[in-house]
């Protein structure tokens, strides 16, 4: 059987949809024809471009399970590569809750850009802001930018090889631009 998306992740949610559709009556051969045209789902790994310079794939990890998941299978499919992250924290709740954890997740990145928390529903919780995930990412090469500086930001620095931009608030408004900004370098 070969599946139309990669990453471990969606090998094991492919291998859960099967048993269930074939538990309900799909034969083999429809799973097969099914799970190859399966081309993910929008926002989660998605690859929206990829140049001989460099490959940019947009992720809504919020949380930090998903991040481990997206960036270690970026590793895995882009081995040796240079790995940059864009994350936009989601919620000043959850930022309070797992800041620790974000700051690990994304230490496994060559490059981070974080930009500031999206609020969605909730009000700002004092002393809780993109910073305190910065300050403990275990590596110098670390920003903190806004959404309007983060072009700028990239027009001034060594572009990596794979750029994953992350997380669930309105970061992908950020995706087209970023896009366009890589493909003026080919």
């Amino acid at each position: 059987i070969e599946l139309g998306v990669p990453v471990r992740i969606n090998v094991e949610n492919a291998v859960a949809a099967m048993a269930i559709a074939h538990l309900n009556g799909i034969t083999l051969n429809e799973l097969r024809v099914g799970i190859a045209s399966f081309r993910g789902s929008h926002r989660r790994f998605e690859k929206v471009l990829e140049t001989e310079r460099v490959t940019l794939i947009d992720d809504y990890a919020h949380h930090p399970v998903e991040l481990d998941a997206a960036i270690n299978s970026v590793r895995e499919l882009y081995a040796g590569k240079r790995i940059m992250g864009v994350f936009q924290p989601h919620l000043y709740s959850r930022t309070a809750d797992f800041y620790q954890d974000f700051a690990r997740s994304l230490s496994l990145l060559d490059d981070v850009i974080l930009l500031d928390i999206y609020p969605a529903r909730e009000l700002p919780i004092p002393g809780i802001t993109s910073r305190i995930i910065l300050d403990l990412i275990e590596h110098s090469q670390k920003a903190l930018v806004t959404k309007e500086e983060l072009l700028p930001y990239l027009q001034h620095h060594t572009i990596p090889d794979v750029v994953l931009i992350l997380g669930a608030g309105d970061i992908d408004r950020l995706v087209s631009p970023v896009k366009q900004f890589f493909q003026s370098l080919c």
